[in-house]
Order: structure tokens, then sequence, then C-alpha cells
């Protein structure tokens, strides 16, 4: 997939006059690109479209018009864009009770180290988790993990060819699996060369 450059960008003005629909546009498309794992966990895998609606927020939000302002929010959004051969997602551990979610991440230290992708026929695949920085302490882990899952040329190919994905976390206290629904696969299928 390619980056995101300036030229992919509303100015502030035109996603003003475009925000609505853009945003509609956007949430629609997201709703292929979210598997819930159990109760508490989901991943939403991100693209191009997903993060051009990060940085056009952010540019709205801090009202960046500045050329060199707009390339920082690009060089912070565009690796989270997958590369062809993987996968990048945000995970998240979902609870919303406070007192709950408090307990939870206290026992599940590691969980985005037990999160997996399988396409079937092939081993496991373990994301790269949080190359920004560090989302855990000794006491717990973060509710929000960004991840990327690398993928051999031969499970490119077979996810290409339709073979099931299934996603999961093997964790102590978290212990679930799924098989993506064929919209999901779609999607997925589609990030990759």
């Amino acid at each position: 997939m390619s980056k995101l450059t300036h030229s992919d960008l509303y100015s502030l003005e035109e996603y003003a006059r475009n925000r609505n629909d853009f945003r509609a546009r956007v949430m629609e498309h997201k709703k292929s690109r979210r598997v819930p794992i159990g109760a508490h966990a989901s991943l939403y895998f991100e693209d191009a479209l997903t993060m051009q609606y990060q940085v056009q927020e952010m540019l709205r939000i801090e009202r960046i018009f500045e050329p060199e302002g707009i390339q920082e929010e690009l060089d912070v959004y565009n690796p989270l864009i997958p590369d062809g051969s993987n996968w990048k997602a945000t995970f998240m551990m979902e609870y919303s009770d406070p007192a709950e979610r408090k307990e939870a991440l206290a026992k599940l230290i590691g969980v985005e180290r037990a999160l997996y992708m399988q396409v079937e026929g092939f081993d496991r695949v373990h994301p790269i988790a949080n190359e920004d920085l560090e989302r855990e302490t000794e006491e717990k882990t973060s509710s929000v993990h960004f991840v990327r899952f690398e993928l051999t040329p031969e499970m490119v190919a077979a996810v290409k060819q339709g073979a099931a994905i299934h996603a999961g976390i093997d964790h102590p206290h978290y212990c679930e699996e799924v098989r993506l629904q064929p919209e999901v696969h779609a999607a997925l299928s589609g990030d990759l060369a």
C-alpha cells in the first residue's frame, strides 16, 4: 500500500465541508476491519483510509496547516499503513468498568505477545508490538497496543487464494480464537500485495 502524501489530504477548509460525509465513509469502511476476539479484545486493522482519517482529525483538532506540521503528522501515521506483506492493527483490551479493567490489565501482562494471526495451513504469526514505545509495566499492561503481523510470501499467496484466517490470544488469563468473517478476510486480503 502506498503511504499518504500532502496531496492525499483535504485542506482544513475542505475537510470542514466534507467531514461528515468522509467520516461516515470511514466508519462504514472500518466495520470490515474490526475483529473481536472474545468479549474483551479487538483488533482494528489499519490501512491508508483509516490513517487518512486519523491525520485529518489531528490536523483539524490542532489547526495544523503549515507544510512542516502536516509532514510531521504524516510521518507519525504512515508507519501504521500495511506494506503489502503485513497487517498492522490497533489491539485493544476493552473493559467498560474501570475497576474490572484495572484488575484485568494487571493479569494480562504480555497479552500483546500472546496475540496471533494464523493463515490456514501455516504456523501462528505473533506480532511485533509497540514499536513506538513500551506499553506495559511490571504492574499492568496497556489497554491499547499497536501491532504488526509479518507474513511470508507463501502466507500472502494462501490468503489471496482464500485460505481461512484465524485471530486469537493464547494467554493464561485470556484464551480465545475466532475465524475471520468473509468481509474481514476480503479487506485483509486487499492489504496484501
